[in-house]
């Protein structure tokens, strides 16, 4: 027998998506604001981790020749923070020394203690115990010109047991916020389709397939999520305009790829827990008696 035919637009008893719309919103806001703090977090860590210089001590009897062809293979190495390079002479060294503690920081008739130095920052990504540890080693056994290299390994050791740490709390609290959000959401679009749960059991009763009966509701769902999943998004733009006009130093920390990849994600997620819970609510309305109903 042929199926019925139903037009495929949703009910004219609509649901009070409005209030559903706005409760995802904020939820995907909140999520969306923590998401922002451990990216700014994580900006503001690879900012220090590239401000921790790498000194590479020089022998005396190195040459020229040698210096400059350690400067050019430095220069062209991928951990190389770009534009960090500079040369330090024993000279202008002990002249700094004496700057910072004054005249009388030799006395007179000394040979300067100090060597030839290059000084550099490394790229965030290679701020961690092995790969300082390998740049290291590979300086130290390639180049018979240096003398030893030097950085703080303490405070490197420090930030990488941090940055494990963050990883792992990110990741619970992440975890529950969107368990949370998955609860309160599905309770709030719960109760917007209360009012169309006779309307949807009627059309079971008249020979609509679930797949029928439920396809305007999920598509719905779906606009639901992304319109949520947009306001929000605007509410942390507005939260991050101001927070820039109270902070200015928050612009050099904004990873535009990663706040980009974020907005996406909560995007996806608003449309996910939406359209997730839209399906299981209909068919749990399409699951029970009629009785039931009441």
């Amino acid at each position: 027998m042929a199926e019925p035919s139903f037009r495929q637009d949703p009910p004219r008893s609509q649901p009070n998506y409005g209030r559903s719309i706005v409760s995802v919103a904020l939820v995907l806001f909140l999520l969306g604001f923590f998401g922002m703090v451990v990216l700014q977090a994580r900006q503001l860590v690879a900012m220090l981790k590239e401000e921790i210089n790498l000194i590479v001590e020089i022998n005396d009897i190195a040459t020229l020749e040698e210096k400059t062809a350690l400067q050019t293979h430095l220069e062209s190495s991928a951990f190389l923070k770009p534009e960090s390079l500079r040369y330090i002479s024993k000279e202008e060294g002990i002249q700094l020394l004496r700057d910072d503690f004054g005249e009388d920081f030799l006395e007179a008739g000394l040979p300067n203690p100090l060597h030839d130095v290059y000084v550099f920052n490394v790229k965030a990504q290679f701020m961690h115990p092995d790969s300082m540890t390998s740049i290291r080693t590979g300086l130290m056994k390639n180049w018979y010109s240096v003398s030893d290299v030097y950085y703080q390994q303490g405070l490197i050791e420090t930030l990488a047991k941090n940055l494990r740490r963050i990883g792992w709390v990110s990741l619970g609290i992440s975890l529950f916020f969107i368990f949370v959000a998955f609860v309160l959401i599905h309770n709030t679009i719960r109760l917007a389709l209360y009012s169309n749960r006779f309307i949807i059991k009627t059309q079971e009763l008249v020979g609509a397939s679930w797949e029928f009966i439920s396809k305007p509701f999920l598509r719905r769902s779906v606009w639901n999520g992304v319109f949520s999943g947009l306001l929000g998004i605007a509410l942390l733009n507005v939260l991050l305009w101001v927070a820039q006009q109270e902070i200015p130093e928050l612009k050099e920390l904004h990873d535009w790829p990663s706040i980009l990849f974020l907005f996406g994600i909560l995007i996806a997620i608003g449309v996910l827990i939406t359209w997730s819970s839209t399906y299981y609510v209909v068919n749990k309305y399409l699951k029970m008696r009629v009785d039931d109903l009441y």
